[in-house]
């Protein structure tokens, strides 16, 4: 049995739990807040899931593989993802552990998608349209500025790979509205997106946490034009995110039983390491 823990318990620790809960190769040692990072290396986890917001991953990762903990997390800065691996791979091979890295959906499991739709038709243009839908990203980054009580972050496809941002929030007393939008328009997680920030009365009457996204490819396969690829999905973003980590727990305990120590993201694992069969069943089942 691999025994996971998760560190941080908002919508995809609780997510994470229950897939945890459910794979049969896997046990629960337990669920640990900020706060209990030395609880956690005491109950000797084969993996710990990073339930965190995205820039405490840095921070959190390396307390636990410097101990031979392999850790998975969702961070999705895209523009910072290999900074990170870089950062973290020599860790990693001093503690002989491994790390999977922006392991949620999108970057994560549509990372994949992107690269096996290249490599059917290498030469192309490919869009990923996220939405309508919760961002768990953006919201953390919203409700972290000052002023925010709470916030909503929805990302609305726009075409061709582009986003506008609706930003729904509450304020705490005493701020301004204009101000803490200001704010929230200067985070990095908006800067570079047609945002739009409103003031609700209640960010709980209008909560959601679905969210989708559509990824194309045209292009050439060899000589031969007009190749067309699609893939779309609809999904609960926490829900999905939980169980992309959960999954790539498996394969960082089987990388790090063949001595594969170090950073990776999805793209790089094989994806046999995701399921939870053996190696005939998977290939009898798959392929």
């Amino acid at each position: 049995m691999i025994k996971i823990a998760i560190f941080g318990y908002g919508n995809i620790g609780h997510a994470a739990e229950a897939a945890i809960r459910k794979a049969q190769d896997m046990t629960l040692v337990g669920v640990f807040h900020h706060d209990e990072a030395d609880r956690v290396i005491a109950s000797e986890p084969d993996v710990v899931l990073l339930c965190t917001p995205t820039r405490e991953v840095q921070e959190w990762a390396p307390l636990f593989l410097n101990k031979g903990i392999c850790t998975i997390d969702s961070f999705d800065i895209h523009g910072e993802i290999y900074p990170l691996a870089e950062n973290l791979t020599p860790i990693c091979r001093e503690g002989k552990a491994v790390a999977i890295i922006s392991a949620g959906w999108d970057p994560g499991s549509d990372s994949m998608i992107r690269a096996i739709m290249t490599a059917l038709v290498p030469e192309g243009v490919g869009y990923t349209n996220f939405g309508p839908g919760r961002s768990m990203g953006h919201t953390v980054a919203a409700k972290a500025i000052a002023g925010v009580k709470d916030a909503l972050s929805m990302t609305l496809p726009a075409g061709k790979g582009k986003h506008n941002r609706h930003v729904y929030i509450e304020i705490e007393e005493g701020y301004d509205f204009e101000q803490v939008k200001a704010a929230i328009l200067r985070d990095d997680y908006f800067a570079h997106d047609d945002t739009e920030v409103e003031l609700v009365p209640s960010v709980a009457a209008i909560n959601t946490t679905n969210h989708g996204v559509h990824i194309e490819r045209n292009g050439l396969s060899g000589d031969t034009p007009d190749e067309q690829i699609d893939f779309t999905m609809r999904i609960n973003n926490p829900a999905l995110t939980g169980q992309m980590m959960t999954s790539c727990a498996r394969a960082a305990y089987r990388m790090r039983q063949r001595a594969e120590w170090g950073c990776f993201t999805t793209i790089e694992l094989r994806p046999i390491d995701l399921l939870p069969w053996e190696r005939e069943k998977a290939i009898r089942e798959m392929v």
